[in-house]
């Protein structure tokens, strides 16, 4: 176990707990679970930033090279 999960289950606990109306349980679970969807979202979040600011980027040099594209009509 990550301390990373431990101290989310800590926070969610103590938040759970200023509620007052149940076990600190709970919010402990929730706590842990959040933190570890954060370990698999967070990466594919910024592995999708990175490519698109690339993408954008490869777009503008294009752009500069070669001139703007064709109107179409």
């Amino acid at each position: 176990m990550k301390a990373s999960t431990i101290i989310g289950g800590l926070i969610g606990s103590a938040i759970d707990k200023r509620s007052g109306d149940d076990s600190t349980v709970d919010g402990a679970l929730i706590g842990a679970g959040v933190v570890t969807a954060a370990r698999v979202i967070v990466p594919i979040a910024v592995t999708f930033a990175v490519g698109w600011l690339v993408l954008r980027g490869l777009g503008k040099l294009t752009d500069s090279v070669l001139g703007p594209p064709p109107s179409g009509s």
